[in-house]
This record gives C-alpha cells, sequence and structure tokens, in this order.
C-alpha cells in the first residue's frame, strides 16, 4: 500500500515530528514502512525530540556547512539547502509489528526541513511480511 501525505512547513527550518501521521498509515501484521520525501531541500531521519533538541540539531547541521561562494545557478544562497538535505537523505525504512513502529525509545521520524515554508509531498509505502 502507498500513501502520499501533505505536510506544510511554517519556517525557514524546521525539525517536524511524523512519527504519528506514518503511524495511522500502518496494516494490521509484521512489515516494514518506507518514507520518502520528492524534495530536494528537506530530509527524513530519525531523531529524539526532547525539548530543545529540534534546535540544537538544526544549529549543528548549520554548522556543517562552511561559508562559501556556492556555484548553484538557480540560487547560490539556497545551496546549503540542497547539499544539507542530500547528507540526511530522502528516505528512511522502519520495521513493524501489530501496527507499531520498532523504534528506540527516544525515537520519532522526523522531516528536516531546510528551505521553508513550504508544501512538502512525502510518500509511505508500507510493506506486509507475508508469513
Amino acid at each position: 500500500m502507498q500513501q502520499n501525505i501533505t505536510i506544510n512547513t511554517n519556517k525557514k527550518r524546521q525539525v517536524i515530528d511524523l512519527t504519528d501521521r506514518i503511524t495511522t498509515q500502518l496494516q494490521g501484521g509484521d512489515g516494514v514502512v518506507t518514507v520518502f520525501i520528492k524534495h530536494t531541500t528537506a530530509a527524513l531521519t530519525t531523531a529524539d525530540l526532547d525539548p530543545g533538541t529540534d534546535l540544537d540539531l538544526l544549529d549543528a547541521l548549520e554548522n556543517l556547512i562552511p561559508p562559501r561562494q556556492w556555484r548553484h545557478p538557480h540560487n547560490p544562497e539556497h545551496a546549503p539547502d540542497h547539499l544539507l538535505a542530500s547528507i540526511i537523505g530522502p528516505s528512511i525504512t522502519v520495521p513493524f509489528q501489530n501496527r507499531t513502529l520498532l523504534l528506540g525509545t527516544w525515537q520519532r521520524i522526523v522531516l528536516i526541513e531546510f528551505d521553508g515554508p513550504r508544501e512538502r509531498e512525502v510518500v509511505v509505502s508500507v510493506r506486509l511480511f507475508s508469513g
């Protein structure tokens, strides 16, 4: 089963928890869910979302990219957004059992926005194991 969900971001850089929205897409049984974002300036990963850790994550990521003159023809100031999204990646796969994601205690599935605010399209693909 595959479903598209729309996420509206409201800041230039932002971490958005998708875990509950992904969980609602799961079917009974055991399987894996793959989540894919159809954009080059946003990414998906897991993160601990204790208060303030979203901002710590954004600050740390921003510090990975040194200031320089970029060659991106569309908009050179936009280049770090593409680079950060590429470093993190556009997808994540998580196993589940009985409609429960098998995440660690503090893990949440998050979208990281680097060039908002924007409307983002996320594809959720659920595969059940036959057994």
